[in-house]
């Protein structure tokens, strides 16, 4: 084998220094755009549980004639608490799941502002307010 041939079958630490430089900068551009992408889909999934929630709720107060208290919570949709004689649930398919970011969600009856009920997700940050991420989601 020739110098010649020898010295075409690799790459050069330049060649390669020149690919890792483009793939950083698709990195720089695609990875933002995707990881935004996945905060919405948490916020969206949020809001759909919320809804369901809600219609479960309406369903129970049907049921029973009025919603659980804030002591039973999201709870009583799924199993039966000691004084609601006329439960007929459950009403939702699985226990009460945890938001996208591993905390309980908030019910509160009555709720704040004259409401009936209230369901809060605070977000990724688990504390009220904030924006993005972190903003809170509420049934109303």
């Amino acid at each position: 084998m020739s110098k010649s041939q020898y010295r075409q079958q690799g790459f050069t630490l330049l060649e390669l220094l020149v690919v890792l430089l483009i793939i950083g900068l698709l990195a720089g551009f695609v990875g933002p755009k995707y990881f935004g992408q996945i905060g919405r889909s948490e916020q969206q999934l949020v809001k759909a549980q919320i809804d369901a929630f809600d219609k479960a709720l309406d369903q129970y107060r049907v049921d029973t004639g009025n919603y659980p208290t804030t002591a039973e919570g999201l709870a009583a949709l799924f199993a039966k608490p000691a004084d609601a004689a006329k439960w007929r649930g459950p009403y939702l398919k699985k226990a009460v799941p945890v938001d996208p970011w591993g905390k309980a969600y908030v019910y509160n009856s009555p709720g704040s502002n004259d409401r009936e009920f209230e369901i809060i997700s605070y977000g990724k940050d688990g504390v009220a307010g904030g924006t993005d991420d972190n903003a809170d989601v509420t049934s109303y």
